[in-house]
């Protein structure tokens, strides 16, 4: 078993406690650990994360030290940089011997293909933010904040974190047109053969095949209010849920019908 899952946001308290939140995804994790070939984490685990030389954020501990010890147990783990923690630089890999991707990969299992990414930046529009991801991903920049005390430069952070969060719609679905993944996904498939696209970011618990039939776009939703995974068995890819009550709560579409 393959698992997928993104946007744990810990360090901010929601409908449950950054802590509830964290204690759900420890026990997930011990759950898969039994029949885990792979565990893939595609970004912002974390609300915001900078790494100081010699600091890292206060918290955490359950989830870090369960990834070390599944890590520790032979089980490959994969973590993504999201748009709220992109400042992961190497505590993950020294520390954890985890590797951290930054831009989206491809993965071949059991004869499927996987593109695989936090989806930020991806597709059209939005070009503000991406002009933003440029600043945010330069060395100097990093530099400079790096220089800010560490207590100045969280409360900073969490206050641009909060803002952004009240000016985006990160948890309504804009229809298939508007959907700037559903669209790259679309583009994609014109020159390229994916059997699954896996992304996370939107905070909507997505299941989309794409137009030519067969393709597939799965949304991982997240864990502040879905707490939803994906996992593929060598032959199916689904989206489960934790919790079962929010079942309800897939958006499944079928663009081939159309």
């Amino acid at each position: 078993m393959i698992y997928f899952a993104s946007d744990f946001h810990l360090g901010i308290d929601l409908q449950r406690t950054s802590r509830e939140r964290e204690e759900l995804i420890c026990n997930w994790l011990e759950d898969i650990r039994r029949d885990a070939q792979e565990i893939y984490l595609l970004g912002d685990l974390f609300d915001f994360w900078f790494e100081y030389q010699s600091v890292v954020p206060r918290g955490f501990v359950r989830l870090l030290g369960k990834l070390a010890e599944i890590r520790d147990g032979g089980i490959p783990i994969t973590v993504f940089t999201g748009n709220h923690d992109m400042w992961l630089f190497n505590y993950f890999e020294e520390e954890l011997n985890i590797p951290v991707v930054r831009n989206p990969i491809r993965r071949n299992y059991d004869g499927k293909k996987f593109l695989i990414g936090h989806g930020d930046g991806l597709g059209p529009g939005d070009k503000g933010y991406k002009r933003l991801k440029k600043i945010f991903a330069n060395p100097f920049c990093q530099w400079l904040f790096a220089r800010l005390h560490p207590n100045f430069g969280f409360a900073m952070a969490r206050y641009w974190s909060n803002t952004s969060r009240e000016h985006t719609k990160e948890d309504t679905f804009l229809g298939p047109e508007k959907e700037w993944l559903i669209r790259y996904c679309e583009d994609q498939i014109k020159t390229a053969d994916i059997d699954y696209f896996i992304f996370g970011h939107r905070h909507m618990p997505i299941d989309c095949t794409l137009s030519n039939g067969h393709s597939r776009y799965i949304n991982l939703g997240d864990w502040m209010t879905h707490f939803t995974y994906a996992v593929f068995d060598g032959e199916q890819l689904r989206l489960r849920f934790f919790l079962p009550d929010n079942e309800a709560q897939l958006i499944k579409i079928n663009l081939s019908d159309k």
